[in-house]
Protein backbone atom coordinates (compact mmCIF):
# COMPACT_ATOMS: atom_id res chain seq x y z
CA UNK A 1 0.00 0.00 0.00
CA UNK A 2 1.40 3.42 -0.96
CA UNK A 3 1.40 6.46 1.31
CA UNK A 4 -1.72 8.54 0.80
CA UNK A 5 -3.29 11.74 2.05
CA UNK A 6 -6.41 11.52 4.19
CA UNK A 7 -9.06 14.26 4.34
CA UNK A 8 -12.42 14.35 6.12
CA UNK A 9 -14.60 17.17 4.74
CA UNK A 10 -17.76 18.10 6.60
CA UNK A 11 -20.00 19.21 3.71
CA UNK A 12 -21.18 17.53 0.53
CA UNK A 13 -19.68 20.22 -1.67
CA UNK A 14 -16.34 19.96 0.09
CA UNK A 15 -16.31 16.19 -0.46
CA UNK A 16 -17.02 16.62 -4.16
CA UNK A 17 -14.37 19.33 -4.48
CA UNK A 18 -11.78 17.21 -2.66
CA UNK A 19 -12.35 14.33 -5.07
CA UNK A 20 -12.39 16.42 -8.25
CA UNK A 21 -9.18 18.22 -7.32
CA UNK A 22 -7.16 14.98 -7.40
CA UNK A 23 -7.53 12.54 -10.32
CA UNK A 24 -6.48 9.58 -8.16
CA UNK A 25 -8.65 10.41 -5.12
CA UNK A 26 -11.38 8.05 -3.92
CA UNK A 27 -14.21 8.31 -1.41
CA UNK A 28 -14.17 6.04 1.63
CA UNK A 29 -16.97 5.22 4.07
CA UNK A 30 -16.90 1.77 5.69
CA UNK A 31 -13.82 0.79 3.72
CA UNK A 32 -14.71 -2.92 3.66
CA UNK A 33 -13.79 -3.22 -0.03
CA UNK A 34 -11.50 -0.25 -0.71
CA UNK A 35 -8.96 -1.11 1.98
CA UNK A 36 -8.63 -4.66 0.63
CA UNK A 37 -8.03 -3.29 -2.85
CA UNK A 38 -5.41 -0.86 -1.57
CA UNK A 39 -3.59 -3.57 0.40
CA UNK A 40 -3.41 -5.78 -2.69
CA UNK A 41 -2.24 -2.96 -4.94
CA UNK A 42 -5.31 -3.20 -7.15
CA UNK A 43 -5.99 0.49 -6.56
CA UNK A 44 -3.64 3.14 -5.23
CA UNK A 45 -5.36 6.47 -4.49
CA UNK A 46 -2.98 9.27 -3.52
CA UNK A 47 -5.82 10.84 -1.54
CA UNK A 48 -8.66 9.23 0.40
CA UNK A 49 -11.73 11.37 1.05
CA UNK A 50 -13.60 10.21 4.16
CA UNK A 51 -17.31 11.07 3.85
CA UNK A 52 -18.43 9.81 7.27
CA UNK A 53 -18.92 13.33 8.62
CA UNK A 54 -21.89 13.82 6.29
CA UNK A 55 -25.44 13.36 7.60
CA UNK A 56 -26.50 10.59 5.23
CA UNK A 57 -27.50 7.78 7.60
CA UNK A 58 -31.26 8.30 7.89
CA UNK A 59 -33.96 5.81 6.86
CA UNK A 60 -37.19 7.77 6.38
CA UNK A 61 -40.60 7.52 4.82
CA UNK A 62 -40.77 10.07 2.00
CA UNK A 63 -43.87 10.43 -0.15
CA UNK A 64 -44.65 7.14 -1.83
CA UNK A 65 -41.52 5.33 -0.74
CA UNK A 66 -38.59 5.03 1.64
CA UNK A 67 -35.38 7.07 1.37
CA UNK A 68 -32.23 5.37 2.64
CA UNK A 69 -29.13 7.49 3.21
CA UNK A 70 -25.96 6.41 1.43
CA UNK A 71 -24.10 6.09 4.75
CA UNK A 72 -26.75 3.94 6.42
CA UNK A 73 -25.11 0.68 7.47
CA UNK A 74 -26.20 -2.54 5.78
CA UNK A 75 -27.09 -4.05 9.16
CA UNK A 76 -29.13 -0.99 10.21
CA UNK A 77 -31.14 -1.07 6.99
CA UNK A 78 -31.75 -4.82 7.15
CA UNK A 79 -32.98 -4.58 10.75
CA UNK A 80 -35.05 -1.41 10.39
CA UNK A 81 -38.73 -2.15 11.18
CA UNK A 82 -39.98 -0.17 8.18
CA UNK A 83 -37.69 -2.05 5.78
CA UNK A 84 -38.52 -5.43 7.32
CA UNK A 85 -42.26 -4.79 7.05
CA UNK A 86 -42.53 -2.92 3.76
CA UNK A 87 -39.47 -4.07 1.78
CA UNK A 88 -38.63 -7.55 3.11
CA UNK A 89 -36.84 -8.48 -0.12
CA UNK A 90 -34.19 -5.88 0.70
CA UNK A 91 -33.80 -7.23 4.23
CA UNK A 92 -33.39 -10.77 2.90
CA UNK A 93 -30.78 -9.73 0.35
CA UNK A 94 -28.78 -7.67 2.84
CA UNK A 95 -28.73 -10.50 5.37
CA UNK A 96 -27.50 -12.89 2.68
CA UNK A 97 -24.44 -10.75 2.03
CA UNK A 98 -20.96 -10.96 3.54
CA UNK A 99 -20.73 -11.54 7.31
CA UNK A 100 -22.35 -9.86 10.32
CA UNK A 101 -19.12 -8.01 11.07
CA UNK A 102 -18.88 -6.60 7.54
CA UNK A 103 -22.59 -5.68 7.47
CA UNK A 104 -21.96 -3.65 10.64
CA UNK A 105 -19.37 -1.55 8.77
CA UNK A 106 -20.49 -1.57 5.14
CA UNK A 107 -22.64 1.32 3.92
CA UNK A 108 -25.41 1.29 1.35
CA UNK A 109 -23.49 3.53 -1.04
CA UNK A 110 -20.31 1.53 -0.58
CA UNK A 111 -22.14 -1.72 -1.24
CA UNK A 112 -23.29 -0.30 -4.58
CA UNK A 113 -19.72 0.62 -5.53
CA UNK A 114 -17.91 -2.57 -4.53
CA UNK A 115 -15.69 -4.05 -7.20
CA UNK A 116 -15.91 -7.50 -8.75
CA UNK A 117 -14.39 -10.48 -6.93
CA UNK A 118 -12.91 -11.90 -10.15
CA UNK A 119 -9.63 -13.66 -9.28
CA UNK A 120 -7.87 -12.03 -12.24
CA UNK A 121 -8.94 -8.55 -11.12
CA UNK A 122 -7.47 -9.11 -7.65
CA UNK A 123 -4.18 -10.66 -8.79
CA UNK A 124 -1.99 -7.86 -10.14
CA UNK A 125 0.35 -10.38 -11.77
CA UNK A 126 -2.40 -11.48 -14.16
CA UNK A 127 -4.01 -9.60 -17.08
CA UNK A 128 -7.30 -7.81 -16.43
CA UNK A 129 -8.93 -5.17 -18.61
CA UNK A 130 -10.96 -3.93 -15.67
CA UNK A 131 -7.89 -3.27 -13.54
CA UNK A 132 -5.54 -2.29 -16.40
CA UNK A 133 -7.39 -1.43 -19.63
CA UNK A 134 -5.89 -3.07 -22.70
CA UNK A 135 -3.97 -5.76 -20.81
CA UNK A 136 -6.36 -8.58 -21.70
CA UNK A 137 -8.83 -10.77 -19.79
CA UNK A 138 -7.24 -13.70 -17.98
CA UNK A 139 -10.62 -15.23 -17.23
CA UNK A 140 -11.52 -15.82 -20.89
CA UNK A 141 -9.12 -18.73 -21.29
CA UNK A 142 -8.51 -19.24 -17.57
CA UNK A 143 -10.55 -20.58 -14.68
CA UNK A 144 -13.93 -18.89 -15.21
CA UNK A 145 -16.23 -20.86 -12.91
CA UNK A 146 -17.64 -17.79 -11.12
CA UNK A 147 -17.99 -15.64 -14.21
CA UNK A 148 -20.84 -14.15 -16.23
CA UNK A 149 -23.27 -15.81 -18.59
CA UNK A 150 -25.08 -12.61 -19.64
CA UNK A 151 -23.91 -9.28 -21.04
CA UNK A 152 -20.25 -10.19 -21.46
CA UNK A 153 -17.79 -8.53 -23.81
CA UNK A 154 -15.45 -11.17 -25.19
CA UNK A 155 -14.75 -10.40 -28.85
CA UNK A 156 -11.91 -7.89 -28.54
CA UNK A 157 -9.11 -9.09 -26.23
CA UNK A 158 -8.23 -5.47 -25.37
CA UNK A 159 -11.71 -4.78 -23.94
CA UNK A 160 -12.93 -8.27 -23.00
CA UNK A 161 -14.49 -8.74 -19.56
CA UNK A 162 -16.64 -11.56 -18.17
CA UNK A 163 -16.58 -10.52 -14.50
CA UNK A 164 -19.73 -10.44 -12.37
CA UNK A 165 -21.07 -7.82 -9.99
CA UNK A 166 -20.79 -9.21 -6.43
CA UNK A 167 -23.57 -7.45 -4.48
CA UNK A 168 -26.68 -9.17 -3.10
CA UNK A 169 -28.27 -5.91 -1.98
CA UNK A 170 -28.12 -4.48 -5.49
CA UNK A 171 -30.03 -7.42 -6.94
CA UNK A 172 -32.93 -6.64 -4.61
CA UNK A 173 -32.76 -2.90 -5.31
CA UNK A 174 -32.87 -3.35 -9.09
CA UNK A 175 -35.87 -5.66 -8.69
CA UNK A 176 -37.61 -3.08 -6.48
CA UNK A 177 -37.26 -0.24 -9.04
CA UNK A 178 -35.08 1.84 -6.72
CA UNK A 179 -33.63 5.19 -7.74
CA UNK A 180 -30.25 6.62 -6.76
CA UNK A 181 -29.84 10.28 -5.78
CA UNK A 182 -26.35 11.67 -6.44
CA UNK A 183 -24.64 15.05 -6.35
CA UNK A 184 -21.56 16.25 -8.14
CA UNK A 185 -19.87 19.18 -9.84
CA UNK A 186 -22.99 19.78 -11.93
CA UNK A 187 -25.50 19.47 -9.08
CA UNK A 188 -27.92 16.72 -8.15
CA UNK A 189 -29.44 14.10 -10.42
CA UNK A 190 -31.43 10.89 -10.12
CA UNK A 191 -30.41 7.60 -11.73
CA UNK A 192 -32.81 4.64 -12.04
CA UNK A 193 -31.12 1.71 -10.32
CA UNK A 194 -31.43 -0.41 -13.45
CA UNK A 195 -29.17 2.15 -15.19
CA UNK A 196 -26.73 2.76 -12.34
CA UNK A 197 -24.38 -0.14 -13.10
CA UNK A 198 -22.91 -0.80 -16.54
CA UNK A 199 -22.21 -3.75 -18.78
CA UNK A 200 -18.50 -3.94 -19.71
CA UNK A 201 -18.84 -2.97 -23.39
CA UNK A 202 -15.64 -1.23 -24.51
CA UNK A 203 -14.95 0.25 -21.06
CA UNK A 204 -14.84 -2.66 -18.58
CA UNK A 205 -12.90 -0.49 -16.12
CA UNK A 206 -16.12 1.48 -15.48
CA UNK A 207 -18.55 -0.27 -13.15
CA UNK A 208 -21.20 2.45 -12.94
CA UNK A 209 -22.61 5.45 -14.79
CA UNK A 210 -21.44 7.86 -12.08
CA UNK A 211 -19.47 10.80 -13.44
CA UNK A 212 -16.14 11.80 -11.90
CA UNK A 213 -16.72 13.60 -8.61
CA UNK A 214 -20.29 12.41 -8.10
CA UNK A 215 -21.28 11.33 -4.61
CA UNK A 216 -24.18 9.01 -3.77
CA UNK A 217 -26.58 10.70 -1.35
CA UNK A 218 -29.49 8.29 -1.02
CA UNK A 219 -31.48 5.40 -2.46
CA UNK A 220 -35.24 5.79 -2.93
CA UNK A 221 -37.29 2.59 -2.85
CA UNK A 222 -40.90 3.08 -4.01
CA UNK A 223 -43.88 1.54 -2.24
CA UNK A 224 -45.13 -1.71 -3.72
CA UNK A 225 -47.55 -4.57 -3.10
CA UNK A 226 -44.90 -7.28 -2.72
CA UNK A 227 -44.40 -7.37 1.05
CA UNK A 228 -46.25 -10.68 1.55
CA UNK A 229 -44.60 -12.65 -1.25
CA UNK A 230 -40.85 -12.16 -1.63
CA UNK A 231 -37.80 -14.38 -1.55
CA UNK A 232 -34.08 -13.88 -2.04
CA UNK A 233 -32.34 -17.10 -3.00
CA UNK A 234 -28.54 -17.24 -2.93
CA UNK A 235 -26.70 -20.29 -4.25
CA UNK A 236 -23.07 -20.35 -3.11
CA UNK A 237 -20.27 -22.71 -2.26
CA UNK A 238 -20.75 -22.30 1.49
CA UNK A 239 -23.38 -20.71 3.70
CA UNK A 240 -21.26 -17.98 5.28
CA UNK A 241 -19.22 -15.21 3.70
CA UNK A 242 -19.34 -16.45 0.12
CA UNK A 243 -20.38 -14.63 -3.02
CA UNK A 244 -23.26 -15.91 -5.13
CA UNK A 245 -22.73 -18.35 -7.95
CA UNK A 246 -26.33 -17.52 -8.83
CA UNK A 247 -28.83 -15.48 -6.83
CA UNK A 248 -32.47 -14.60 -7.48
CA UNK A 249 -34.62 -11.79 -6.10
CA UNK A 250 -38.29 -12.67 -6.59
CA UNK A 251 -41.37 -10.68 -5.62
CA UNK A 252 -45.01 -11.38 -6.46
CA UNK A 253 -48.29 -9.54 -6.03
CA UNK A 254 -50.94 -12.26 -5.89
CA UNK A 255 -54.72 -12.17 -6.06
CA UNK A 256 -55.73 -15.60 -4.85
CA UNK A 257 -53.48 -17.68 -7.09
CA UNK A 258 -53.18 -15.22 -10.00
CA UNK A 259 -50.07 -13.08 -10.44
CA UNK A 260 -51.03 -9.41 -10.68
CA UNK A 261 -47.46 -8.12 -10.78
CA UNK A 262 -43.95 -9.53 -10.50
CA UNK A 263 -40.35 -8.47 -10.01
CA UNK A 264 -37.41 -10.71 -10.86
CA UNK A 265 -33.64 -10.15 -10.94
CA UNK A 266 -30.50 -12.26 -10.76
CA UNK A 267 -27.02 -11.84 -9.33
CA UNK A 268 -23.79 -13.72 -10.01
CA UNK A 269 -24.56 -13.90 -13.73
CA UNK A 270 -23.60 -10.52 -15.23
CA UNK A 271 -21.39 -7.46 -14.89
CA UNK A 272 -24.37 -5.70 -13.28
CA UNK A 273 -27.47 -6.79 -11.33
CA UNK A 274 -29.50 -8.54 -14.02
CA UNK A 275 -33.17 -7.50 -14.22
CA UNK A 276 -35.42 -10.04 -15.94
CA UNK A 277 -38.04 -7.77 -17.48
CA UNK A 278 -39.30 -10.19 -20.15
CA UNK A 279 -39.72 -12.95 -17.58
CA UNK A 280 -41.65 -10.55 -15.32
CA UNK A 281 -44.05 -9.72 -18.15
CA UNK A 282 -44.57 -13.42 -18.84
CA UNK A 283 -45.67 -13.97 -15.23
CA UNK A 284 -48.35 -11.27 -15.09
CA UNK A 285 -51.89 -12.59 -15.38
CA UNK A 286 -50.80 -16.20 -15.07
CA UNK A 287 -51.50 -18.67 -12.26
CA UNK A 288 -48.77 -18.99 -9.65
CA UNK A 289 -47.85 -22.54 -10.62
CA UNK A 290 -44.60 -24.34 -11.23
CA UNK A 291 -45.42 -24.54 -14.94
CA UNK A 292 -45.76 -20.76 -15.10
CA UNK A 293 -42.51 -20.30 -13.23
CA UNK A 294 -40.66 -22.69 -15.53
CA UNK A 295 -41.91 -20.81 -18.56
CA UNK A 296 -40.66 -17.54 -17.07
CA UNK A 297 -37.30 -19.16 -16.26
CA UNK A 298 -36.92 -20.32 -19.85
CA UNK A 299 -37.56 -16.78 -21.05
CA UNK A 300 -35.07 -15.41 -18.51
CA UNK A 301 -32.30 -17.60 -19.92
CA UNK A 302 -32.55 -16.36 -23.48
CA UNK A 303 -29.18 -15.06 -24.61
CA UNK A 304 -27.19 -16.84 -21.88
CA UNK A 305 -23.68 -17.90 -22.90
CA UNK A 306 -21.40 -20.15 -20.88
CA UNK A 307 -17.62 -20.39 -20.83
CA UNK A 308 -15.45 -23.43 -20.20
CA UNK A 309 -15.94 -23.78 -16.45
CA UNK A 310 -19.32 -22.12 -15.76
CA UNK A 311 -21.71 -24.12 -17.97
CA UNK A 312 -23.36 -25.35 -14.77
CA UNK A 313 -24.85 -21.86 -14.36
CA UNK A 314 -26.98 -22.44 -17.47
CA UNK A 315 -28.71 -25.23 -15.53
CA UNK A 316 -28.48 -23.71 -12.08
CA UNK A 317 -29.95 -20.31 -12.98
CA UNK A 318 -33.40 -21.42 -14.27
CA UNK A 319 -33.76 -23.93 -11.44
CA UNK A 320 -32.97 -21.14 -8.98
CA UNK A 321 -35.55 -18.85 -10.57
CA UNK A 322 -38.24 -21.52 -10.25
CA UNK A 323 -37.30 -22.25 -6.64
CA UNK A 324 -37.29 -18.56 -5.69
CA UNK A 325 -40.69 -17.98 -7.28
CA UNK A 326 -42.19 -21.08 -5.63
CA UNK A 327 -40.96 -19.91 -2.23
CA UNK A 328 -42.20 -16.35 -2.81
CA UNK A 329 -45.64 -17.64 -3.82
CA UNK A 330 -46.22 -19.54 -0.58
CA UNK A 331 -48.87 -18.16 1.78
CA UNK A 332 -47.50 -15.44 4.03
Amino acid sequence: MINFRYVRPTTRQACVTALVSDPTAQFIAGGTNLIDLMKRGVTAPEKVVDINALTLRSIDKQGSGIRIGALALNSAVADHPMIRQQQPLLTQALNAGASAQIRNMATMGGNMLQRTRCHYFYDTALPCNKREPGSGCGALEGFNRIHAIFGTSDRDPKTACIAVHPSDMCVALVALDATVLVTGPNGERRIPFVDFHRLPGNTPERDTNLERGELILAIDVPDNAFARHTHYLKVRDRNSYAFALVSVAAALDLSNSTIRDARLAMGGVAHKPWRLLDAEKALVGKPATEATFRQAADIAMQGAKAFEHNAFKIRMAPSSIVEALKTAARPA
